[in-house]
Parts: C-alpha cells; structure tokens; sequence
C-alpha cells in the first residue's frame, strides 16, 4: 500500500471529526470515554464482536492494520471487532472501523479519496488509524510526554501508560509526531508485526517478521532493549532505508522506533546515504540466459523467482516445449520450429 502525506491525512481527519460533531454533538468527547457503548447509540451502526479469522485482514479481506472488519452492505452496516483483542485494542479497533463508516457514507469525505490516484484506499485507512488516535489520545496529553523532536521509545511507552488507550494507538500519535519519515512498530514476542503506523515511508505489513533484522534480532536475543541502525523488510526479501532504530519493551511487546534521521535518542543522526528501498539481485538460471538483474516484482509463487526481464521467465519449466532459434536468439514454443528445421519459422 503506498503512503500519503501526513498532511493530507491530517485533513481528512479534520474533516472526519467535523463531519462527526455535525452528526451527533459531542460525541468525539464521548467516544473517548466509551466507544462500543456510543456506537451502539447510532440507530443505523451494529456493533458486533467476531472471531478473528472474520476479521478483513485474516478474510483476505481490507490489508488495513487492526484485526476488524468493515460490513458497509449489511443492512445496517456492521463494525466487526476480534474477540481475541485486548479492551484497549477492541476500543481502537472499532473507532477505526467507524473510520471506514464515516468516509464512504459521507459525500465531502467520499470525495477526497476519489481524488486519489489509488481511490484513496490509502488514504482512508491512515485516516481511520488517526482519527481513531485522535479520538482516544488527545492532543494535551500527548504534548506532556512528546516534546518537539519526535517520540523516543521510551515517550511512547510512557504515553501509553498514562492513558486507557491501546499500544496500536499510542502508535499511531507517536508516528503523528515524528520529526523525519519513519516508523513506529509494534512487535510480538516473535518479531512479528502486530501493528505498525508510518509516516513519509511505505507501511511495513501486518504479521510480516522482522526479528532476524539488525536492532529486533539484538533486542530479541537480550533484554528487549537496543540502538543502532536496521532494514526493515517488507515482501520478496526486499528491505527499506538505512534506519536510525530503537527497540524498547512495551508491556509484553517490543516497540520499534525508527527514524532516517534526526532521531531523538541520539546527539547526532545525519541523514542516511540510501536513497531507497533496496531491490534483492538475482541471476537467470536458464543457461542459455544467465541474466544478471536486480527486481523489486513479486516472486513466482511455484519456484520462488521473480521473472528474469531479458528472457521473460522465471524458473518454473515452460509450459509447452521450446527452443531458442539460433538466427533470432528467440525462445519459441517448439510447434514454431517446421519440422526438420533449425530455425523458426520466421526465419527459415
């Protein structure tokens, strides 16, 4: 999924908790308090608790970062919510989800994600990350522990301590405040993903592992505590920038901040030399190729192989028989080579 500007989230959000006060007056303050029981108000919402694996994530389902799921063609509309969450989780998931309600139910809302060039799929579901912060952790509660250069660690462990709200949202305003592009990750005892919010880079994916990388695998291996610089990975062995990191324990989670630079645990962060994201190299195993090439496309689910661009193929046997006409250098189904000919027909 590709990132938004922070700014562009920021105006959606606006925009949402207008769009909300006009519906129903006060309600943000009140959604802070209690958000299952005030949805539960809403005659034209059902709130519902389902297990896991209905949730869109596990469904194949919205990609979007919390275990609940959306219905919008149910008659009413359904906000789904994992059992297997914790309270604070369930409170964040379901003002998410209501996220989702707000945005394709309201025209002035609808209309700014038409604007963009992927439909705004992107857009909606950092939204409903913020909004959902927003609404669970305000704005003077987070100027207390965040200060001007951005959340170390320990701020957002901090933050989330000091309120009743989920470390997922925590997250979510830590990232909000982050003074260059990053990532504020939180990581299961496995170094797997369970949630992660980013600002000015792509999203690292939910449920994707990270504990074999730099500063988690440091962390993973003593006392849940590190610093130094990582790649986190996202698809097809593909790593992002050279991070500034820091990895701190978060009440049975590890929590990743990282930053490229200017990060806040350090005297001195310069901005890192990678330019980008860094495709994994590859070479051609056809010997009549042998191609070397770097490739940010996805691997061939049967061989594990992106597909080499100079022959075309990756490294499952073709489907019909082919051969390589040696006056074009062409690999051919073997049905255009006449009979008895070396050549293709083209050719001969």
């Amino acid at each position: 999924m590709p990132f938004v500007p922070r700014e562009l989230v920021a105006a959606q959000v606006v925009a949402m908790l207008r769009v909300l006060e006009q519906l129903s007056p006060g309600a943000a303050l009140r959604l802070g308090v209690e958000p299952f029981a005030m949805l539960s108000t809403f005659a034209d919402l059902e709130v519902r608790l389902v297990p896991e694996a209905e949730t869109g994530d596990r469904a194949g389902g919205s990609g979007c970062s919390v275990a609940g799921v959306y219905i919008h063609d149910a008659v009413p509309p359904v906000l789904g919510v994992a059992t297997s969450a914790s309270v604070g989780r369930r409170a964040f998931t379901v003002l998410h989800e209501f996220g989702h309600h707000l945005q394709q139910n309201q025209t002035t809302l609808a209309d700014l994600l038409l604007e963009q060039p992927d439909d705004g799929i992107a857009l909606e579901a950092g939204a409903c990350d913020a909004f959902a912060a927003e609404i669970l952790l305000p704005t003077s509660l987070v100027d207390r522990f965040i200060g001007p250069r951005g959340p170390t660690g320990a701020h957002v462990v901090d933050l989330w301590q000091a309120s009743v709200a989920s470390r997922a949202a925590s997250c979510v305003r830590a990232a909000q405040r982050l003074s260059s592009p990053g990532h504020v990750v939180l990581l299961e005892g496995d170094g797997k993903v369970s949630f992660s919010a980013s600002v000015g880079l792509p999203p690292i994916a939910r449920g994707s592992t990270q504990g074999d990388i730099g500063t988690v695998r440091e962390a993973l291996a003593g006392s849940g505590r590190a610093t130094g610089r990582t790649q986190l990975r996202y698809r097809d062995g593909i790593h992002g920038d050279d991070l500034y990191a820091q990895v701190v324990p978060m009440g049975g989670y590890l929590l990743l901040v990282a930053v490229t630079d200017g990060a806040p645990w350090l005297n001195f962060s310069p901005s890192s030399f990678t330019p980008g994201p860094v495709a994994p190299s590859w070479v051609c195993e056809h010997t009549e190729c042998g191609h070397e090439f770097s490739s940010f496309d996805a691997q061939c689910q049967g061989c594990g192989r992106p597909r080499c661009p100079e022959c075309q193929r990756c490294q499952c046997p073709p489907r019909v028989r082919e051969q390589t006409c040696p006056s074009c250098f062409q690999r051919l189904p073997a049905a255009m080579f006449p009979a008895g000919a070396a050549s293709c027909s083209d050719c001969s």
